[in-house]
């Protein structure tokens, strides 16, 4: 178990992109400043109004989190009812989102009505089903993503992926489900035993990898699709992927089978298995950068962890480059581009919880940049668009999902209830 929180604590994953622009420029140049949306709920008239104000009130927060516009609550309304244009002109009104949501014999249909009050039209009119009611959160996120791409803002489909999480139930024990980013959904996937560090095996989210403990670390692969839960391979002391190639075949590993953490590459058509490092402390957590040629990864061989990349061929003499100068216990990190994210270790209390603060540092410059400001924050991992973090945050007995919008100073969070968060991917 000693080896298991040794890990949790230096556990890293990578998305790549772009992050060098300012997201909220070409929304300002269209609209002169952000766009005011008043949401409007139309389930007045409907036989069951509890899902038309679960997606209303969805649909009102992620337009918020997108920081993409200025958003109000308008009042419950009949789906019929005209709108006088000239009047949310005058109130500085742009854009006026109405959704509505009926439970019918074949799952949930919300229907959405977008008008843009400054053409003085309806701009979009569709439908969104889902066979399952607990899945509404997907349907909300995916009404956020398209009157966000209306408006031609960066992108926020980051929103709809679905999010695993490893959380602990009792000593001993986790379980695995999927959600969405803010945990509203929630799903079980796996449970019974010691479930951890699951890591999605592809982009279209239909399988991912975990391992789980038997009568020693076992690397499963799960898929989602056809239920088969493929056992992979197993090892004596440690056993987790930490990342996947952009083709699916190569896993990166961290193993521990002769005690000591190294960094390995496996490929899964012909289950070759090749030692990348060969250090004699601790080298875990490994991911692919810079298309694949090259893997970082966390190492004590400064004598505390710290960020670290070699060739995606293995570690050999003088290969071996420190990416992070900044703090003095990075144990967990992520890249994106030319910017990683890594989580350190502020405080040394032998008898208290440590800090530990997220930081934003350039491999072009002398950029750093604070991210939190206190408390556990750790696990932090980029989405595609470069411009959000997702991270675990603890807080005494509960811990929560955490999202940063780097580019409009936002944090929140969501807090997962009834146990202890371990590991996540998305």
């Amino acid at each position: 178990m000693k080896k298991i929180c040794i890990l949790f604590l230096l556990c890293v994953s990578f998305v790549w992109g772009n992050q060098n622009i300012d997201a909220t420029l070409e929304v300002v140049k269209k609209f002169g400043n952000l766009p005011h949306i008043l949401v409007q709920n139309i389930g007045k008239n409907y036989s069951q109004k509890e899902y038309s104000l679960k997606i209303f009130k969805m649909l009102v927060a992620d337009l918020k989190v997108t920081g993409h516009f200025s958003v109000q609550e308008g009042e419950e309304l009949s789906s019929a009812m005209a709108i006088n244009f000239d009047e949310y002109r005058k109130a500085k009104v742009d854009l006026i989102a109405r959704v509505g949501a009926e439970v019918m014999q074949n799952g949930l249909v919300v229907k959405l009505q977008l008008y843009d009050v400054n053409a003085g039209n309806l701009a979009l009119s569709k439908e969104y089903k889902s066979a399952q009611l607990a899945a509404y959160p997907f349907l909300a996120h995916r009404l956020a993503i398209d009157i966000n791409d209306y408006i031609k803002a960066p992108s926020v489909d980051w929103m709809e992926r679905m999010v695993v999480v490893s959380y602990y139930t009792k000593p001993g024990e986790s379980e695995i489900i999927s959600s969405d980013y803010t945990l509203t959904y929630k799903n079980t996937l796996v449970s019974g035993g010691l479930n951890i560090f699951p890591k999605w095996a592809n982009d279209e989210q239909s399988a991912f990898y975990y391992t789980k403990y038997l009568d020693k670390p076992t690397l499963f692969k799960l898929d989602l699709l056809t239920g088969e839960n493929k056992q992979i391979l197993s090892s004596e002391g440690m056993l987790v992927v930490s990342d996947v190639s952009k083709d699916t075949n190569r896993l990166l590993l961290t193993m521990a089978p002769h005690e000591q953490a190294d960094i390995y590459l496996y490929d899964l058509p012909n289950g070759a298995l090749k030692k990348l490092t060969n250090y004699r402390g601790i080298d875990v957590s490994a991911n692919f950068i810079e298309d694949e040629k090259r893997v970082m990864f966390i190492s004590d061989r400064l004598g505390y962890p710290n960020v670290f990349a070699i060739s995606v061929n293995g570690e050999s003499a003088g290969s071996v480059e420190q990416m992070v100068f900044h703090g003095r216990n990075n144990n967990a990190a992520n890249a994106h581009g030319n910017y990683i994210v890594y989580s350190s270790r502020e405080t040394s209390d032998e008898f208290s919880r440590n800090t530990f603060n997220l930081y934003l540092v350039s491999t072009q410059s002398d950029f750093i940049r604070r991210l939190s400001a206190n408390g556990v924050n750790q696990l932090p991992r980029f989405a595609k668009d470069g411009e959000t973090i997702m991270y675990i945050k603890h807080d005494e007995n509960q811990s929560a999902l955490g999202i940063i919008r780097l580019n409009y100073n936002k944090t929140l969070l969501f807090p997962l209830r009834g146990g202890i968060i371990q590991s996540m991917d998305w």
